[in-house]
């Protein structure tokens, strides 16, 4: 028989495997055979129990086969599996729970011994209950007695000054709070949570002791709380509380906070300085800690010792770890502030020296990367002395001593890798110029240490076969990098951007990228987002570089990127883009950058425009034919549509020969399409586009011959954009268009909801300002210039609304004046008789016109009326004659049917005929006048007869068209009696012998 294997600790014994009297049944409902009483199974628990007790845990058990149990075997099922009832037991049950036995102390006992005053023998026995409390919980303090053993401890340390013995004491105590902290319940983390919290917070008050080993003692516990080893034996009935409660305990009770606060008390001994950095890295990776650390001064304390000497190197890497996860979890700007005095940037600017100079591990590395990052975020404050320290004319020489030679004895030997952390070096030093040219005192350190050209030395073609310090990706990221960082130095550093000949080395570079020599770029870095396989990265932030020195609107640049033939490579690079590139995000925007360099050449300046030329003309009409579905395709239509407006009002308008050109062709229909879309991002500068064409006479015919969908006129769009305007601001109109009110015509809602703000007379108030911010304006411009007059397609409602836009400037006056009447008011002036009476003047006349125009605007819409219902009654009479028509049409059909059909009706009907005939003949004739009957006898018809015949054609699908008279009409099947004949001629018979000779 195989061995069994002995229970487990803790774990659950059944009792089918251990008790050999138990019976196990075939099925759940049968009866068990031979049952013992109640008596004997407990007897029978108590022998085993009794020697399980004596049995060593090493001796294996023999395990229980079926058949033990005193089962009869089946013969006529002996592959049957049966099923086990089993009742589960515990270790508690059978006595066998495992582990140390736990034996609680009388806590309180020893507190009040350590209150009683000093006498003989005391401090001894003191120290024995110490002793033997530590000996009791030597397998870690439970969560209920976790306050008492604090207070004991506390107790302790007051007393360590005048006896030193109890040092000892008060270690061996940190020493057990290293170990796992134990709970009886699962309740006992939240009921005791409060008061241990208390308890902990007491731990930071014992750095305060002058004892080295109590403090690193102190801080080694601190930190086991981050990494608390699991109990070597188990504690009957006890569980151990986990890491995180501990953790959490800290927080709650501001030991961070303390222990910075103490930072001071540790400055003369290293080892003592280096376990409470440790301390502090453990605590600062929880936000909670990171903030009560920050409301200590952290930040300062820390970083204005980076530089104290430190031959293991300890101090710094704890230090800047410390800081990095400040940064990371509390609030930046806090840390920022703290780190901006002289202090702090001068310990960082020495650390950064010897790290760059003098370190050639990969961790020194790192860490002089670390606190270059720092450095960085510090620079964006303004106000930190980043120029008083020194540290940024270091940082700039260090950022170009390999591009520029530099005498200084600091760079001198020195020379990057191409390792990694060099690199990463290389990048952080452009990111920290970029940062530092904020600062306009640090133009003039730019200046000296030649950043500008350093930084062109990369703004060139890549040599295949020149060997360069830096692999070919790295190369390229630099590049761009370089580049980008050129955007925002150049511009502050003009001359030293035209001593380089800027302009023309970047036009170089331009035509370098846009020519079709192989370049495989890697496109791996931010900046080379978009570029991979081309050269888009480098063209994008070429021509970035070049918006930024054309934006400055410098004369001398512009002149100079002129004499170099900036406009013709522009617009060249444009045409390429156009027509042979894919419209991707990165190649709209390089257009939309072209673009705005493009308008601000040649904004202001006859003579540049006509460098522009048609070939800009159509390219600029071109980029105006947009699908309206790309606006939402998120690449940057929307940006190049912008871009395109705007190089259409500083590139052509004001050259009347590219104006004649443009709107030759139709370009005047492209902006009014733009127009209709109802873009409200693009309506003003449209609109403004529009009244500057509108001075050009030829403009208003193009104007008024466009046409829109269902033949809307350019009139009819303006009218009801500014219908759609009003509406948006507010502005009370009635059901018809109606002015409301004629003393505020067009005020609005933000007008009508702010109140009267006196203001100098040097700054524009609400209703001047509400000019620019709104379409009105440019739309009472643009129809100002048609004139007003003749406008085509314009409805009744249109109408309403131009008789409104006819008097913006009128109401636009009296608005102001009405405004300054309340200015006047709120600031409690009284105006003198004559100027009284001229406010109240000009106040009667605003509102009159206003009062005109509304009676005006009545009339109009009664007119409509009345020409609706004209017109309606016009619609109705029509209808009337038609029905009239119909019914006297089917009248004379009627009769047609009767005499058709009724002889009697024919003859009654021939007679009124014959008679109607007679009496409109004369009733004398004539003397020899010969008189002839003009009836045919024998016709019994009602209509009139003659010597003429009215033959209505036959169809021709009867008689086959052009070939009925041919043989083959021979062949057709009959129609109607036998097959069609031709006939050759027509006889008239019984021709008339008379008529009336008159």
């Amino acid at each position: 028989m195989a061995a069994a294997r002995p229970p487990t600790p803790g774990g659950l014994v059944t009792l089918a495997m251990l008790h050999p009297n138990v019976r196990i049944s075939s099925g759940a409902g049968q009866p068990r055979k031979d049952s013992k009483t109640p008596s004997s199974g407990i007897k029978s628990r108590t022998r085993l129990r009794s020697s399980l007790a004596m049995a060593s845990p090493d001796v294996t058990l023999p395990a229980l086969s079926p058949e033990a149990g005193g089962r009869p075997k089946s013969s006529a099922s002996p592959r049957h599996i049966p099923v086990v009832r089993v009742k589960v037991v515990t270790d508690t049950d059978l006595g066998l729970a495992q582990g140390v036995q736990f034996k609680t102390m009388d806590l309180n006992s020893i507190i009040n011994l350590l209150k009683e005053l000093p006498k003989d023998g005391l401090e001894e026995r003191q120290l024995q209950c110490i002793k033997m409390m530590v000996q009791c919980y030597q397998n870690g303090f439970p969560l209920r007695d976790l306050v008492q053993i604090f207070k004991i401890m506390s107790l302790c340390t007051e007393k360590i000054e005048k006896q030193p013995n109890f040092l000892e004491s008060v270690c061996e105590i940190l020493k057990l709070c290293r170990l796992p902290f134990l709970k009886k319940k699962a309740s006992d983390e939240i009921t005791y949570a409060k008061e241990i919290s208390e308890a902990v917070s007491l731990l930071g008050d014992l750095i305060k002791v002058p004892n080295s080993e109590l403090r690193i003692q102190l801080c080694k516990c601190i930190v086991d709380f981050y990494h608390a080893e699991p109990l070597k034996k188990q504690i009957a009935g006890y569980q151990q509380v986990t890491s995180t409660y501990k953790i959490q305990m800290i927080e709650s009770g501001g030991l961070a906070e303390v222990l910075v606060l103490s930072w001071d008390l540790l400055q003369t001994e290293l080892l003592e300085k280096l376990w409470l950095l440790k301390t502090l890295q453990h605590l600062s990776t929880s936000e909670v800690n990171c903030n009560l650390m920050i409301k200590a001064q952290a930040a300062n304390k820390i970083c204005s010792c980076l530089n104290n000497p430190d031959p293991s190197g300890q101090l710094l890497f704890r230090s800047s770890e410390i800081l990095w996860n400040l940064l990371e979890k509390s609030s930046k700007e806090e840390i920022i502030k703290q780190l901006s005095n002289l202090e702090c940037l001068l310990a960082l600017k020495e650390v950064f020296k010897n790290l760059f100079t003098k370190g050639y591990r990969h961790y020194d590395r790192q860490l002089r990367n670390d606190i270059l990052v720092i450095t960085t975020i510090i620079a964006q404050n303004p106000g930190a002395p980043m120029i008083e320290s020194g540290f940024t004319r270091d940082l700039i020489l260090f950022a170009t001593f390999n591009e520029v030679k530099s005498q200084d004895p600091l760079v001198k030997g020195l020379k990057l890798s191409n390792s990694y952390e060099d690199f990463e070096l290389k990048k952080l030093l452009f990111n920290i110029i970029v940062v530092l040219c904020r600062d306009l005192p640090t133009v003039q350190i730019l200046i000296e240490g030649k950043t500008v050209e350093a930084l062109f030395t990369y703004v060139k073609k890549t040599e295949r076969h020149k060997v360069i310090e830096w692999s070919a990706a790295q190369h390229e990221e630099l590049q761009l990098h370089a580049i980008a960082t050129l955007a925002s130095v150049a511009p502050l550093l003009i001359d030293d951007y035209l001593t380089c000949n800027g302009n023309a080395r970047i036009l170089m570079f331009l035509e370098w990228c846009v020519n079709e020599e192989t370049f495989f770029s890697q496109g791996n870095s931010f900046h080379g987002t978009g570029g991979r396989g081309n050269k888009f990265a480098q063209m994008r932030y070429t021509v970035r570089l070049l918006r930024a020195m054309v934006s400055l609107g410098n004369d001398v640049v512009n002149q100079d990127l002129c004499s170099h033939g900036a406009i013709k490579q522009l617009i060249g690079i444009l045409k390429i883009a156009v027509n042979r590139l894919k419209e991707e995000a990165i190649v709209l925007e390089i257009k939309s950058d072209i673009l705005l360099i493009l308008s601000g050449i040649c904004e202001n300046h006859s003579q540049r425009k006509e460098t522009f030329g048609t070939e800009g003309v159509d390219i600029i009409l071109h980029l105006m034919k947009v699908d309206p579905k790309k606006f939402q395709s998120g690449l940057g239509h929307n940006r190049l549509l912008f871009s395109t407006l705007d190089c259409l009002w500083c590139c052509i308008l004001g050259c009347y020969t590219l104006e004649d050109y443009f709107l030759e062709k139709e370009g005047i229909f492209l902006l009014l399409d733009l127009l209709a879309l109802n873009q409200k991002n693009f309506c003003n500068l449209i609109l403004g586009i529009m009244v500057e064409f509108c001075d050009n006479p030829k403009t208003s015919v193009h104007v008024n011959t466009w046409r829109g969908k269902k033949e809307q006129t350019a009139a009819n769009l303006l009218i009801k954009l500014w219908r759609e305007e009003e509406k948006d601001l507010g502005v009370k109109r009635d059901e018809d268009g109606k002015i409301i009110d004629a003393k505020k015509p067009l005020i609005t809602s933000f007008q009508e909801e702010q109140k009267v703000i006196p203001m100098p007379a040097s700054c524009p108030t609400t209703a001047i300002m509400e000019v620019s911010e709104n379409i009105r304006a440019k739309i009472y411009a643009v129809l100002g210039k048609l004139d007003f007059e003749n406008l085509p397609g314009l409805s009744a409602e249109d109408f309403v609304t131009l008789c409104v836009i006819h008097r913006y400037l009128d109401f636009k006056t009296g608005e102001i004046w009405n405004e300054i009447n309340e200015e006047i008011k709120a600031e409690r002036f009284r105006p003198i008789s004559a100027d009284k009476e001229t406010l109240e003047t000009i106040t009667i006349a605003s509102e009159n016109i206003g009062k005109m125009v509304a009676i005006l605007q009545n009339e109009m819409v009664e007119s409509q009326r009345n020409q609706d219902m004209h017109s309606e009654q016009k619609v109705y009479i029509k209808i009337r004659a038609t029905h009239k028509q119909k019914d006297m049409a089917n009248k004379s059909w009627a009769k047609f049917l009767t005499r058709t059909s009724n002889a009697k009706a024919l003859k009654k009907a021939k007679k009124l005929q014959e008679k109607a005939i007679e009496s409109s003949r004369p009733k004398e004739y004539p003397q020899n006048a010969l008189i002839h009957s003009t009836d045919i006898k024998g016709l019994n018809i009602t209509v009139p007869t003659g010597d003429v015949i009215t033959v209505e054609s036959t169809p021709v699908y009867l008689i086959g068209g052009s070939l009925a008279d041919t043989d083959i009409a021979l062949k057709r099947l009959p129609i109607r009696g036998g097959a069609l004949q031709r006939i050759r001629e027509i006889k008239i018979e019984d021709k008339p012998k008379s008529y009336y000779s008159l």
